[in-house]
């Protein structure tokens, strides 16, 4: 303590500090319950499937949505498209910082790749085993980038009342706004259009108040008592104000692996591969036979059964793996940042990074292992 009070430098920081920390907490959710929260803002709406940025669009194989997470896979593989070009065009024999560094990286896995399967195999399956790794890691870590989750399009009552299953709200807004178009006056109380029982879906769903009335909308500080619940806006008739609107935030931008189907996706694209490879290695009947055995049995023929089953397990848990981690780092990025803002995430943001890489390497080397395993026939007698 004396050496504290005795460094006006150490001091000066200990105070600011201090200040920022019960700024924070004065700022944040906690504090709005004492009549401050004038950092906070909304808790965004939290759920499973991606949201739909821009719906309906006519393909020739029907009506297409364009959800979030789409949008962030396409920015990763252009990122890495944009990195690569740059790496190939400044290759030279004396290699600068950034060739140097994928250099390592590049060289690092490829003699792991070869260690556990193999110099031949190896090479063969690197190139994908890079890819996933490379692939998960962009998408994790922009994750965690300003914009992710806050910027975005407005939802209306409507919406979100057909997302909990109420197919048949009327908006009051909208429902006012064709009456004073037709001259018909307004009217007080639950509007014709509604469904009798639907309150009570909706009792526990709050809407955010958001200013302005374009295509954008954003999750300003300090928004948090700008909110109501259903019954509050059909009591004023959908009117919360000039220039202001009621929703949810729909962002623009959501981490690629927080949606089950990509996830889904480089689990089959990875699978498939992994027995692409063990027919090319082994040939149809080696690599088919430990799945189907005839040769040693009933107990030979049940193992093949189990060896099946193993599969689409491997399926499901490269599926669920790295899609629930992801998904429960941004739901408690976004908790921490609800109840103490500037500060509250600050430390779960080098863990997520942290993460981000430790699940991309675990997909991809599950993948190596796999497929190591598979270009192996039963009996540790390789195929030559």
């Amino acid at each position: 303590m004396a050496k504290l009070l005795g460094s006006p430098k150490a001091l000066s920081i200990t105070i600011l500090i201090a200040a920022v920390f019960v700024v924070s907490i004065l700022g944040g959710a906690l504090g709005n319950s004492l009549g401050f929260g004038f950092l906070s803002s909304s808790l965004p709406a939290i759920q499973l499937p991606a949201e739909i940025v821009v719906k309906g669009f006519d393909t020739p194989i029907g009506d297409w949505d364009l959800m979030n997470t789409m949008v962030t896979t396409w920015l990763a593989i252009i990122i890495l498209t944009l990195v690569a070009i740059v790496v190939r065009r400044g290759i030279s024999e004396v290699p600068g910082r950034l060739q140097a560094l994928f250099e390592l990286i590049m060289e690092f896995f490829l003699n792991l790749c070869e260690s556990i399967a193999g110099p031949v195999n190896g090479r063969r399956f690197f190139p994908l085993v890079f890819t996933i790794f490379i692939f998960i890691v962009v998408a994790n870590w922009m994750g965690i980038l300003p914009g992710f989750g806050t910027v975005g399009r407005v939802a209306d009552p409507a919406e979100i009342a057909h997302h909990h299953g109420v197919h048949h709200y009327a908006d009051p807004a909208e429902h006012d706004a064709h009456q004073s178009a037709s001259g018909h006056k307004k009217t007080s109380g639950k509007h014709s259009g509604h469904e009798d029982d639907h309150s009570g879906h909706l009792d526990s769903v709050n809407l955010h108040v958001f200013s302005g009335t374009g295509g954008l909308a954003i999750l300003q500080p300090g928004s948090l008592s700008e909110e109501l619940t259903f019954h509050d806006y059909e009591e004023a008739h959908g009117d919360v104000g000039d220039g202001k609107r009621a929703g949810h935030l729909v962002p623009f931008l959501r981490s690629a692996n927080t949606d089950v189907n990509m996830t889904l996706a480089m689990a089959l694209i990875a699978m498939v591969m992994v027995h692409y490879w063990g027919l090319s290695i082994l040939g149809s009947i080696t690599h088919l036979g430990k799945f189907i055995n005839f040769k040693e049995g009933p107990i030979g023929f049940f193992v093949g059964i189990l060896e099946i089953i193993s599969e689409f397990a491997k399926i499901i848990s490269f599926t669920f793996r790295l899609f629930g981690n992801i998904f429960a780092g941004e739901v408690l990025l976004m908790a921490m940042g609800f109840l103490l803002p500037m500060i509250g995430i600050i430390p779960f943001l080098g863990l997520e990074l942290f993460v981000g890489v430790i699940q991309a390497l675990i997909f991809s080397m599950l993948t190596l292992v796999f497929a190591s395993m598979a270009s192996v026939a039963h009996g540790s007698e390789e195929h030559h």
